[in-house]
């Protein structure tokens, strides 16, 4: 029999997974509606229709037995992934043009791509506001009370009582703020401004890397320099945010995620980060279903997180992701000519081999990390 923390995982992450790919499946939904284009298939998931429906406008809405994503199939496409059919193209008529997306000028084109992670960016924005005027906001002001004995911090000079106020330039509103620049900076140096009796020093501190084991069982990487935060009533604020405010703190956080992204990938290409914390559908789920256990606004939280992952991703240069597509889009607004059919399908092929391979090395590390033949002999425990 199947355990109740097995059903609790795999409802959560379907839970996780259908929304964020339904709000991009419908970003490009509708700003190709909005563009006059055709759109034959709206489907989450992927093989034989479990069910489905027509709409009023002979869109056929479907749901697939493989919940591992989606995809709109507009007017004009030979797959999926939006790649022309050339033979159908040729044999359409003036009328069928008019709705063919293969047809409609490159900016409009450009649109309907660039909607799909568009819509993941505002619907992680929207979910944060919600969750900063419904649950609210704490900040806990980057106040020093301990400096950990033959830590980094204490080699750098810290002591109880500073105030941290900035990381490199960049201003730190929060104790929370101060440890994810510093997780994400093991082996750098960083310049600290730091208030002290009402005067202001810069200290030099370089992080060391960490491994522990979270509240779940995973074990993790971060950079550690060994501060323990006051607990001073007085430096912590909840903030329950009105609607413009939390419209602007949503945006602060997703700029957030992206930035910090990008520093990691970054890092992982200098080699400064383990390509070992990388993970895939197995590790999400497992994820979604850890979160669901702790809270509801928790899972909520990390729906906010993949969402603005999965558009961040999908804006990537590689052929077949709607970054690819935008790439080829831009050309052809240069060239004023679309790119060679031959190149395209070149690339769509390099395309298809580069996410394949990783999707097999997350896979693989989520097969590694989280010791799924134990977790299988588990399964039906």
């Amino acid at each position: 029999m199947i355990s109740g923390d097995i059903l609790i995982y795999i409802g959560a992450f379907l839970l996780v997974l259908t929304v964020v790919v339904f709000f991009h499946e419908l970003g490009h939904f509708l700003v190709a509606r909005y563009c006059g284009v055709r759109v034959e298939t709206f489907a989450i998931g992927f093989g034989r229709e479990l069910f489905g429906w027509n709409d009023s406008r002979g869109t056929r809405w479907k749901v697939g037995w493989l919940p591992l994503g989606g995809y709109v199939k507009f007017w004009g496409d030979e797959s999926a992934a939006s790649t022309a059919d050339r033979e159908q193209l040729q044999q359409m008529s003036a009328a069928d043009k008019r709705v063919s997306f293969h047809h409609k000028p490159v900016g409009s084109r450009m649109a309907v791509v660039a909607a799909g992670p568009i819509a993941n960016f505002i619907l992680g924005i929207l979910i944060f506001a919600t969750l900063f005027m419904t649950m609210g906001r704490t900040t806990i002001l980057a106040r020093v009370d301990q400096v950990q004995p033959g830590s980094a911090a204490e080699q750098a000079g810290f002591q109880p009582g500073d105030v941290v106020l900035a990381i490199d330039g960049e201003y730190i509103e929060s104790f929370s703020d101060l440890q994810r620049r510093v997780m994400l900076s093991a082996g750098d140096t960083l310049d600290v401004l730091v208030e002290r009796e009402d005067q202001q020093l810069n200290l030099m501190v370089v992080p060391r890397v960490d491994e522990f084991t979270d509240a779940f069982g995973n074990v993790q990487r971060r950079g550690l320099i060994g501060l323990v935060r006051a607990n001073n009533p007085e430096d912590q604020i909840v903030e329950y945010a009105g609607p413009v405010r939390a419209l602007a703190l949503g945006v602060q956080e997703t700029y957030f995620i992206i930035d910090q992204t990008f520093v990691y990938l970054g890092r992982m290409i200098m080699g400064k980060e383990s390509t070992e914390q990388l993970g895939g559908p197995l590790r999400i789920a497992q994820m979604s279903g850890q979160v669901a256990q702790v809270s509801i606004p928790a899972l909520i939280h990390l729906m906010a997180v993949l969402s603005i992952s999965i558009g961040l991703l999908n804006l990537f240069p590689v052929p077949m992701l709607d970054g690819g597509h935008l790439v080829f889009y831009a050309i052809e607004a240069v060239w004023r000519r679309p790119v060679n059919p031959r190149v395209l399908d070149f690339s769509y092929r390099i395309g298809f081999a580069a996410i394949t391979t990783l999707i097999l090395f997350v896979t693989w590390n989520d097969l590694v990390n989280l010791r799924v033949v134990d977790f299988l002999a588990g399964l039906f425990s």
